[in-house]
């Protein structure tokens, strides 16, 4: 797919992650609509330095995801980025609400709204077991609807996604804290954002990929 002139929502595209991701297709030549719910300020900064032009922001509750896709207009690219972590034990329903049942709610949307052709790209992540701790077992969930959509909605809609390792230090943990991550790492070092961007571009321009998770975590997930 040339992603050129295509228009693509990243979901949480204001901060951390989702934020290289709007960089990299705009960069591209693609028209981004940025996501955010809380982030509308760092949005409104994001949106100021997008190279390119088309670009937009878009708020929105991601416990009530139906109708957010109409509001983006024509979308070719959809990326689910967004996500919650480190809440509280008890937090299974929120888990569950944004890391799983938001995006199946927009990969839905996505194929009633896509006539041709269209790329999903969800965000897993390479550093959890997925155990019983909520926040895998939402990731898990997410991972099984990817593989399983990638079939349902062959052959208009390519369905992907990628599980970066520790890229960023999650919000309160850097010095010692991020090094003991990194000791579980076997390339031993934190994963650029630009490999990271790099795979989603990788994704959204091979037309013969779908059903794949691409691991960017410098072998992390076999550990």
């Amino acid at each position: 797919m040339d992603i050129k002139g295509k228009r693509v929502l990243v979901t949480g595209g204001a901060v951390r992650i989702g934020r290289a991701v709007c960089l990299a297709f705009a960069e591209a030549g693609a028209e981004v609509v940025i996501h955010c719910n809380k982030s509308f300020r760092q949005a409104q900064e994001l949106l100021a330095v997008l190279p390119g032009s088309g670009h937009r922001v878009i708020q929105g509750d991601l416990n009530f995801p139906e109708g957010l896709l109409e509001r983006c207009g024509e979308i070719t690219v959809l990326i689910n980025n967004a996500s919650v972590y480190r809440l509280p034990q008890d937090a299974e329903e929120q888990y569950m609400k944004i890391n799983y049942s938001a995006p199946m709610s927009l990969m839905k949307q996505f194929f009633r709204k896509n006539p041709d052709e269209g790329c999903i790209i969800n965000f897993l992540d390479a550093g959890e077991d997925y155990s019983s701790d909520p926040y895998a077992v939402s990731k898990q969930a997410l991972h099984d609807a990817t593989l399983e959509a990638a079939l349902k909605f062959a052959p208009r809609i390519r369905v992907n996604a990628v599980a970066p390792g520790p890229v960023l230090p999650p919000a309160g943990l850097k010095g010692p804290g991020m090094r003991k991550i990194l000791e579980q790492v076997p390339m031993g070092r934190q994963i650029p954002l630009k490999d990271v961007t790099d795979a989603c571009l990788f994704l959204a321009r091979n037309e013969s990929l779908t059903g794949q998770v691409i691991y960017v975590d410098g072998g992390r997930h076999l550990v």
